[in-house]
């Protein structure tokens, strides 16, 4: 297990699904036709073919089998496929424009999901079965608001606060930063020391850029272009002393560990799962700066346009399985994605033993006080996200971005 594959691909690879979705229309003669409406129950055991491109399956994999083998006349075998989230618009399209479509399920971060529903590829599934997934009335309150960005199209599976947070080992930083004027006179004073990866290929990276404008008092936080003048002095001001932006964050992770770096930018489960596999040594500690909102995130799942409707209903039945608090306990993972549950009342003595070993042992007792005491806010919708990474590139650290 590697920590968190989704977050340096899935979040970098934005720009690059919305300019595939800007050069391949869609073509509504070409497009395979609506699967029609989902029965209750599949007619017959269907085959499920899975795609990931979030990295999903570490957090529902297990809920996924546990439904497959206690119901046999529903789903007989399933498929599993991985890949990059900058395929996915290009791969679904084309299923689509051949009449062909072979993928029935797709777990996908915000990333894909919007990139998805710009092209009209997703099957709408709400309000019209929402009846079939009454999981959803007991989401978490950050759930909730990442279930809005998915319209009427994906069901968020899990979710988790993400960040902003800053890591560090207490050994070389005995006295961290506090707040955000404190964060950049510890870099003016220390040279090289503060580091976080380039935003567009990291989830750390990103939740640092949007959670920013929160930290500061911008004018309007969901608005980089026009809202963010405080912000983009800040990261002009910190960039002076910053001599190289990863272009990952497993990179900075490793940093820390070897002392390159003194102070990082994480997220709960950037935090939590390094430490589980060893890639961070256990006593780093990690901060959040005064004033700081949370920057919320979430893995969603979707049915293609065309999916047949026997595999429709059994998608249906499986996500409502995967929504009851017994197997959205298998979420908190190995710290992954922490917590990780989307629905309420889901306690980590419910989680599989070794999930339970893991994030006693490296969890934080201070993430739930943090967690019910600071704002969660939804991250930027698409569109202002690529230009958030656009000006960054721009203006900040696109030519320090190591390669």
């Amino acid at each position: 297990m590697s920590p968190h594959p989704r977050t340096g691909r899935a979040a970098g690879a934005l720009t690059v699904l919305l300019l595939l979705a800007a050069c391949s229309a869609p073509d509504s003669g070409g497009s395979a036709p609506a699967g029609g409406d989902a029965p209750a129950k599949p007619s017959r055991a269907v085959t499920l073919n899975v795609l990931d491109v979030a990295g999903n399956l570490q957090l529902t994999q297990g809920m996924i089998e546990d439904f497959v083998a206690g119901h046999t006349d529903v789903i007989s075998r399933v498929t599993y496929a991985k890949a990059t989230a900058p395929e996915l618009v290009g791969k679904i399209k084309a299923q689509q424009d051949a009449g062909r479509v072979d993928i029935d399920l797709v777990l996908t971060g915000v990333d894909g999901l919007s990139a998805g529903i710009q092209q009209g590829l997703w099957t709408p599934l709400l309000p019209k079965y929402a009846d079939r997934l009454p999981g959803m009335r007991e989401y978490l309150t950050g759930a909730a608001a990442m279930q809005k960005l998915a319209g009427d199209s994906g069901v968020t599976v899990t979710y988790y606060p993400s960040g902003p947070l800053i890591e560090y080992l207490p050994g070389k930083v005995p006295d961290p930063p506090k707040s955000a004027q404190a964060l950049l006179d510890y870099a003016r004073a220390n040279p090289g020391a503060v580091q976080y990866a380039r935003p567009s290929n990291s989830g750390p990276g990103r939740t640092f850029l949007m959670g920013l404008p929160y930290l500061l008092g911008d004018m309007d936080p969901k608005d980089p272009v026009n809202g963010w003048e405080k912000t983009w002095a800040y990261l002009k001001e910190l960039d002076k002393n910053i001599t190289l932006y990863p272009s990952g964050t497993s990179e900075t992770m490793k940093n820390l560990a070897n002392g390159s770096a003194k102070i990082i930018a994480t997220t709960t489960g950037w935090d939590i799962n390094p430490r589980v596999l060893g890639t961070v040594p256990k006593e780093a500690r990690v901060g959040a700066l005064d004033g700081f909102h949370w920057v919320t995130d979430a893995h969603y799942a979707v049915i293609p346009r065309g999916v047949p409707a026997d595999d429709q209903a059994a998608v249906l039945m499986l996500l409502a399985h995967m929504l009851t608090r017994e197997q959205q306990a298998k979420a908190y993972d190995q710290g992954y994605f922490y917590p990780g549950p989307a629905v309420r009342g889901v306690e980590l003595s419910a989680a599989p033993a070794d999930s339970r070993e893991a994030i006693e042992e490296y969890g934080r007792p201070e993430y739930a006080g943090l967690i019910a005491g600071h704002p969660l806010e939804v991250p930027l919708g698409a569109e202002q996200l690529v230009a958030a990474f656009d000006r960054w590139d721009r203006e900040i650290g696109g030519a320090k971005v190591k390669k």
